[in-house]
Protein backbone atom coordinates (compact mmCIF):
# COMPACT_ATOMS: atom_id res chain seq x y z
CA UNK A 1 0.00 0.00 0.00
CA UNK A 2 1.07 3.79 -0.02
CA UNK A 3 0.97 5.10 3.00
CA UNK A 4 0.37 8.76 4.16
CA UNK A 5 1.73 9.95 7.28
CA UNK A 6 -0.45 12.92 9.03
CA UNK A 7 1.07 13.91 12.03
CA UNK A 8 1.98 17.41 13.93
CA UNK A 9 5.47 17.95 14.32
CA UNK A 10 6.74 19.39 17.57
CA UNK A 11 9.84 21.80 16.26
CA UNK A 12 7.71 22.89 13.36
CA UNK A 13 4.88 24.52 15.79
CA UNK A 14 7.83 25.97 18.17
CA UNK A 15 10.12 27.89 15.07
CA UNK A 16 6.20 29.39 14.78
CA UNK A 17 6.93 30.85 18.06
CA UNK A 18 4.35 28.37 20.07
CA UNK A 19 5.12 27.74 23.33
CA UNK A 20 6.11 24.22 25.22
CA UNK A 21 3.16 23.84 27.04
CA UNK A 22 0.65 24.30 24.02
CA UNK A 23 3.36 21.93 21.54
CA UNK A 24 3.12 19.69 24.44
CA UNK A 25 1.42 16.72 22.48
CA UNK A 26 2.80 17.48 19.38
CA UNK A 27 5.58 14.68 18.12
CA UNK A 28 9.04 13.95 17.73
CA UNK A 29 10.72 13.44 14.30
CA UNK A 30 11.91 10.39 16.17
CA UNK A 31 8.51 8.93 16.51
CA UNK A 32 7.99 9.83 12.92
CA UNK A 33 10.77 7.83 11.69
CA UNK A 34 10.04 5.05 14.09
CA UNK A 35 6.53 4.81 12.77
CA UNK A 36 7.92 4.98 9.00
CA UNK A 37 10.36 2.33 9.51
CA UNK A 38 7.77 0.46 11.01
CA UNK A 39 5.43 0.49 7.82
CA UNK A 40 8.29 -0.19 5.37
CA UNK A 41 9.25 -3.25 6.99
CA UNK A 42 5.83 -4.31 6.33
CA UNK A 43 6.24 -3.90 2.82
CA UNK A 44 4.32 -0.42 2.32
CA UNK A 45 5.80 2.63 0.66
CA UNK A 46 5.19 5.75 3.37
CA UNK A 47 4.83 9.46 1.99
CA UNK A 48 5.33 11.92 4.77
CA UNK A 49 2.07 14.16 4.32
CA UNK A 50 2.30 16.54 8.01
CA UNK A 51 -0.31 18.14 9.75
CA UNK A 52 -3.86 19.27 8.55
CA UNK A 53 -2.74 22.55 6.14
CA UNK A 54 -0.10 20.60 4.65
CA UNK A 55 -2.98 17.86 3.98
CA UNK A 56 -5.07 20.11 2.50
CA UNK A 57 -2.49 21.59 0.27
CA UNK A 58 -1.71 17.61 -0.94
CA UNK A 59 -5.35 16.87 -1.38
CA UNK A 60 -6.17 20.07 -3.48
CA UNK A 61 -2.85 19.33 -5.67
CA UNK A 62 -4.38 15.59 -6.31
CA UNK A 63 -2.23 13.75 -3.91
CA UNK A 64 -4.05 10.22 -2.39
CA UNK A 65 -2.68 7.43 -0.68
CA UNK A 66 -4.40 4.15 0.10
CA UNK A 67 -4.76 4.72 3.45
CA UNK A 68 -3.35 7.35 5.85
CA UNK A 69 -1.54 6.82 9.18
CA UNK A 70 -2.93 9.23 11.12
CA UNK A 71 -1.64 10.54 14.59
CA UNK A 72 -2.21 14.39 13.84
CA UNK A 73 -3.16 16.08 17.03
CA UNK A 74 -4.50 19.23 15.85
CA UNK A 75 -3.81 22.64 17.60
CA UNK A 76 -7.18 24.59 17.65
CA UNK A 77 -10.40 23.93 19.45
CA UNK A 78 -11.77 21.33 21.31
CA UNK A 79 -12.71 19.26 18.46
CA UNK A 80 -8.96 19.52 16.91
CA UNK A 81 -8.63 15.65 16.94
CA UNK A 82 -10.93 15.38 14.74
CA UNK A 83 -9.94 17.81 12.02
CA UNK A 84 -7.29 15.74 9.80
CA UNK A 85 -10.37 12.65 10.11
CA UNK A 86 -13.02 14.95 9.15
CA UNK A 87 -10.79 15.80 5.76
CA UNK A 88 -9.54 12.02 5.35
CA UNK A 89 -13.96 11.34 4.89
CA UNK A 90 -14.45 14.16 3.08
CA UNK A 91 -12.01 12.59 -0.01
CA UNK A 92 -13.36 9.02 1.16
CA UNK A 93 -9.53 7.84 2.16
CA UNK A 94 -9.26 5.78 5.19
CA UNK A 95 -6.99 6.10 8.04
CA UNK A 96 -5.77 4.96 11.16
CA UNK A 97 -7.68 5.57 14.65
CA UNK A 98 -11.48 6.60 15.32
CA UNK A 99 -13.78 8.92 13.44
CA UNK A 100 -13.84 12.80 13.89
CA UNK A 101 -17.35 11.85 16.17
CA UNK A 102 -15.42 9.68 18.32
CA UNK A 103 -12.35 12.07 18.73
CA UNK A 104 -14.10 15.20 19.25
CA UNK A 105 -16.74 13.48 22.14
CA UNK A 106 -13.64 11.59 23.58
CA UNK A 107 -11.28 14.65 23.56
CA UNK A 108 -14.03 16.42 26.03
CA UNK A 109 -14.12 14.85 29.05
CA UNK A 110 -17.35 15.70 30.37
CA UNK A 111 -19.00 14.41 27.49
CA UNK A 112 -16.91 11.90 27.70
CA UNK A 113 -18.31 11.16 30.96
CA UNK A 114 -22.05 11.55 30.35
CA UNK A 115 -22.05 8.66 27.39
CA UNK A 116 -19.68 6.17 29.78
CA UNK A 117 -22.15 6.70 32.71
CA UNK A 118 -25.67 6.26 30.33
CA UNK A 119 -23.85 2.84 28.97
CA UNK A 120 -23.53 2.01 32.86
CA UNK A 121 -19.87 1.98 33.43
CA UNK A 122 -18.32 3.61 36.46
CA UNK A 123 -17.15 7.42 36.85
CA UNK A 124 -16.37 9.70 39.40
CA UNK A 125 -19.06 12.33 40.19
CA UNK A 126 -18.32 15.31 38.31
CA UNK A 127 -18.92 18.78 37.04
CA UNK A 128 -17.89 20.84 34.19
CA UNK A 129 -17.24 24.37 35.03
CA UNK A 130 -17.81 26.87 32.13
CA UNK A 131 -16.55 29.82 35.20
CA UNK A 132 -15.45 29.96 38.64
CA UNK A 133 -19.13 31.06 39.62
CA UNK A 134 -20.07 27.70 38.18
CA UNK A 135 -18.50 25.93 40.90
CA UNK A 136 -21.59 27.07 43.43
CA UNK A 137 -23.19 24.60 41.89
CA UNK A 138 -21.41 21.40 43.00
CA UNK A 139 -23.32 18.77 44.76
CA UNK A 140 -20.79 16.58 45.97
CA UNK A 141 -18.50 16.63 48.67
CA UNK A 142 -14.80 17.30 48.61
CA UNK A 143 -11.54 17.02 47.87
CA UNK A 144 -12.17 17.34 43.98
CA UNK A 145 -9.68 16.88 41.58
CA UNK A 146 -9.31 20.23 38.96
CA UNK A 147 -8.11 20.05 35.39
CA UNK A 148 -9.08 21.24 31.85
CA UNK A 149 -11.39 19.28 29.96
CA UNK A 150 -10.14 18.56 26.89
CA UNK A 151 -6.14 18.49 27.46
CA UNK A 152 -3.97 15.62 27.26
CA UNK A 153 -0.45 14.74 28.11
CA UNK A 154 -1.67 15.88 31.53
CA UNK A 155 -1.44 19.06 30.50
CA UNK A 156 -2.76 21.46 33.49
CA UNK A 157 -2.34 18.77 36.37
CA UNK A 158 0.11 19.90 39.02
CA UNK A 159 0.08 20.34 42.69
CA UNK A 160 -2.88 22.42 42.72
CA UNK A 161 -5.29 19.80 41.07
CA UNK A 162 -6.63 18.36 44.40
CA UNK A 163 -8.80 20.50 45.82
CA UNK A 164 -9.70 19.62 49.61
CA UNK A 165 -11.61 22.89 50.37
CA UNK A 166 -14.54 23.64 48.83
CA UNK A 167 -13.86 27.16 49.44
CA UNK A 168 -10.80 27.09 47.48
CA UNK A 169 -12.52 25.35 44.14
CA UNK A 170 -13.35 28.38 42.51
CA UNK A 171 -9.86 29.80 42.42
CA UNK A 172 -8.43 26.89 41.05
CA UNK A 173 -11.02 26.33 38.38
CA UNK A 174 -10.86 30.19 37.34
CA UNK A 175 -6.93 30.33 37.10
CA UNK A 176 -7.25 26.69 34.61
CA UNK A 177 -10.15 28.38 32.74
CA UNK A 178 -8.39 31.31 31.56
CA UNK A 179 -4.93 29.26 31.06
CA UNK A 180 -6.76 27.09 28.50
CA UNK A 181 -8.93 28.99 27.47
CA UNK A 182 -11.55 26.42 27.83
CA UNK A 183 -14.26 24.49 30.77
CA UNK A 184 -12.65 22.92 33.78
CA UNK A 185 -13.51 19.70 34.82
CA UNK A 186 -14.25 19.10 38.68
CA UNK A 187 -14.43 15.36 39.93
CA UNK A 188 -14.51 13.50 42.83
CA UNK A 189 -10.75 12.71 43.76
CA UNK A 190 -9.83 8.96 44.11
CA UNK A 191 -7.26 8.28 46.37
CA UNK A 192 -6.54 4.70 45.43
CA UNK A 193 -4.14 3.34 42.53
CA UNK A 194 -3.98 4.40 38.97
CA UNK A 195 -4.35 2.38 35.82
CA UNK A 196 -3.28 2.78 32.12
CA UNK A 197 -4.86 0.00 30.00
CA UNK A 198 -3.65 -0.86 26.37
CA UNK A 199 -6.10 -1.56 23.75
CA UNK A 200 -5.50 -2.77 20.30
CA UNK A 201 -8.52 -3.46 17.87
CA UNK A 202 -12.02 -2.23 16.31
CA UNK A 203 -15.68 -3.50 18.23
CA UNK A 204 -15.82 -7.33 18.60
CA UNK A 205 -12.39 -7.55 17.43
CA UNK A 206 -10.70 -5.10 20.71
CA UNK A 207 -9.02 -6.81 22.99
CA UNK A 208 -6.73 -6.05 25.78
CA UNK A 209 -2.93 -5.49 24.94
CA UNK A 210 -2.37 -5.34 29.02
CA UNK A 211 -2.51 -3.01 32.06
CA UNK A 212 0.29 -0.72 33.97
CA UNK A 213 -0.31 0.77 37.14
CA UNK A 214 1.44 4.35 37.62
CA UNK A 215 2.92 4.70 40.64
CA UNK A 216 4.47 8.55 41.57
CA UNK A 217 7.87 8.40 43.16
CA UNK A 218 9.29 10.19 46.18
CA UNK A 219 10.30 13.72 43.69
CA UNK A 220 7.63 13.54 41.23
CA UNK A 221 5.48 16.46 41.28
CA UNK A 222 2.82 16.27 43.57
CA UNK A 223 -1.24 16.02 42.74
CA UNK A 224 -1.56 13.55 40.16
CA UNK A 225 0.18 12.20 36.60
CA UNK A 226 1.05 15.62 35.45
CA UNK A 227 3.03 17.04 31.84
CA UNK A 228 6.41 17.40 33.96
CA UNK A 229 6.13 13.98 35.40
CA UNK A 230 5.22 12.67 32.36
CA UNK A 231 8.49 14.03 30.54
CA UNK A 232 10.54 13.39 33.17
CA UNK A 233 9.22 9.41 34.03
CA UNK A 234 12.67 8.29 34.37
CA UNK A 235 13.17 9.93 37.37
CA UNK A 236 9.68 10.19 38.86
CA UNK A 237 7.04 7.70 37.92
CA UNK A 238 7.36 3.71 38.11
CA UNK A 239 5.24 1.69 35.51
CA UNK A 240 4.27 -1.54 36.97
CA UNK A 241 2.92 -4.30 35.15
CA UNK A 242 0.03 -5.76 36.50
CA UNK A 243 -2.40 -8.90 35.46
CA UNK A 244 -6.51 -9.93 35.97
CA UNK A 245 -5.46 -13.03 36.92
CA UNK A 246 -3.90 -12.17 40.40
CA UNK A 247 -5.56 -8.82 41.39
CA UNK A 248 -9.45 -8.43 41.26
CA UNK A 249 -8.62 -4.48 40.82
CA UNK A 250 -7.12 -5.20 37.58
CA UNK A 251 -9.65 -7.55 36.19
CA UNK A 252 -12.33 -4.98 37.05
CA UNK A 253 -10.39 -2.05 35.43
CA UNK A 254 -10.04 -4.21 32.44
CA UNK A 255 -13.31 -5.19 32.00
CA UNK A 256 -14.76 -1.01 32.02
CA UNK A 257 -11.85 -0.33 29.73
CA UNK A 258 -12.81 -2.66 26.79
CA UNK A 259 -16.80 -1.95 27.51
CA UNK A 260 -16.18 1.88 27.29
CA UNK A 261 -13.82 1.67 24.55
CA UNK A 262 -16.03 -0.50 22.55
CA UNK A 263 -18.99 1.72 24.06
CA UNK A 264 -17.60 4.90 22.60
CA UNK A 265 -16.51 3.16 19.19
CA UNK A 266 -12.74 3.80 19.30
CA UNK A 267 -11.10 1.96 17.19
CA UNK A 268 -7.20 0.35 16.24
CA UNK A 269 -5.35 1.23 19.19
CA UNK A 270 -5.27 3.39 22.27
CA UNK A 271 -5.44 3.86 25.90
CA UNK A 272 -8.17 3.91 29.17
CA UNK A 273 -7.22 5.39 31.94
CA UNK A 274 -8.48 4.46 35.32
CA UNK A 275 -8.33 5.30 39.06
CA UNK A 276 -9.36 3.03 42.13
CA UNK A 277 -11.09 4.70 45.26
CA UNK A 278 -9.89 4.06 49.03
CA UNK A 279 -11.26 0.09 48.68
CA UNK A 280 -10.32 -0.72 45.19
CA UNK A 281 -12.47 0.09 43.38
CA UNK A 282 -11.71 1.23 39.64
CA UNK A 283 -13.44 3.78 37.96
CA UNK A 284 -13.38 5.02 34.27
CA UNK A 285 -11.46 8.74 34.23
CA UNK A 286 -11.06 8.83 30.34
CA UNK A 287 -10.00 7.18 27.39
CA UNK A 288 -7.28 8.13 24.78
CA UNK A 289 -8.06 7.05 21.33
CA UNK A 290 -4.72 8.97 19.63
CA UNK A 291 -2.11 7.27 22.29
CA UNK A 292 1.02 8.95 21.92
CA UNK A 293 3.15 6.39 20.25
CA UNK A 294 7.09 7.87 20.86
CA UNK A 295 8.53 4.72 20.80
CA UNK A 296 10.44 5.69 24.23
CA UNK A 297 8.23 8.21 26.14
CA UNK A 298 4.81 7.20 25.09
CA UNK A 299 2.44 5.58 27.70
CA UNK A 300 1.35 2.53 25.36
CA UNK A 301 4.61 1.67 24.06
CA UNK A 302 6.28 1.66 27.26
CA UNK A 303 3.17 -0.78 28.65
CA UNK A 304 4.03 -2.94 25.09
CA UNK A 305 7.96 -3.11 26.77
CA UNK A 306 6.49 -4.58 29.74
CA UNK A 307 4.84 -6.93 27.98
CA UNK A 308 7.66 -7.98 25.87
CA UNK A 309 5.69 -6.22 22.54
CA UNK A 310 8.42 -5.13 20.00
CA UNK A 311 7.10 -1.57 18.80
CA UNK A 312 7.09 -2.45 14.67
CA UNK A 313 4.25 -5.60 16.32
CA UNK A 314 2.23 -2.73 18.06
CA UNK A 315 2.33 -0.58 14.59
CA UNK A 316 1.76 -3.73 12.98
CA UNK A 317 -1.35 -4.27 15.01
CA UNK A 318 -2.73 -0.84 14.49
CA UNK A 319 -2.51 -0.76 10.84
CA UNK A 320 -3.79 -4.09 10.09
CA UNK A 321 -7.06 -3.36 12.37
CA UNK A 322 -7.20 -0.23 10.06
CA UNK A 323 -6.27 -1.56 7.30
CA UNK A 324 -9.70 -3.72 7.45
CA UNK A 325 -11.60 -0.37 5.96
CA UNK A 326 -9.39 -0.22 3.33
CA UNK A 327 -11.58 -2.54 0.95
CA UNK A 328 -14.91 -1.01 2.20
CA UNK A 329 -14.12 2.50 1.40
CA UNK A 330 -14.93 3.38 -2.22
CA UNK A 331 -13.55 6.80 -3.48
CA UNK A 332 -14.76 8.83 -6.14
CA UNK A 333 -12.89 12.15 -5.98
Amino acid sequence: MKVGLAYDLRVDYLAMGYSRQETAEFDREETILAIESALQGMGHATDRIGNAWKLTERLVRGDRWDLVFNIAEGLHGIAREAQVPAILDLYQIPYTFSDPVVMGLTLHKGMTKHVVRGHGFPSPDFMVAESATDTEKIDFAPPYFVKPVAEGTGKGISGQSIVRNKDQLAEVCETLINTFQQPALVEQYLSGREFTVGIVGTGNDARILGTMEVILLENAEKGGYSYENKDKYEDRVEYRLVKSEDDPSVAEAEKIALGTWRALGCRDGGRTDLRCDSEGKPYFLEVNPLAGLNPEHSDLPILCRHLGLPYNELIGEIFLSAAKRVDRTARKS
